[in-house]
């Protein structure tokens, strides 16, 4: 993977790590789709997460190996 995205892909987790502590839905009591706004906060949140390691494994996986023939069956 080029330094520079995984540099970019790192920087993309710490923020995710910081929103991670939603401090400012504490003690907010509004309804969302029904949902407390602090429990919609982490569905969205996770979902976002998911996407950014399922894109950290797909950059970050070496390419696969080429089987190698020694001699051609005929």
């Amino acid at each position: 993977m080029a330094s520079r995205r995984r540099y970019g892909l790192y920087g993309v987790l710490v923020v995710l790590f910081l929103a991670h502590n939603d401090l400012w839905y504490w003690r907010d009591a509004r309804l969302v789709l029904g949902l407390p706004v602090g429990l919609l906060y982490h569905v969205v949140y996770c979902l976002v997460v998911a996407v950014v390691l399922a894109a950290a494994v797909y950059l970050g996986a070496p390419e696969p190996a080429t089987p190698h023939r020694d001699h051609d069956d005929a």
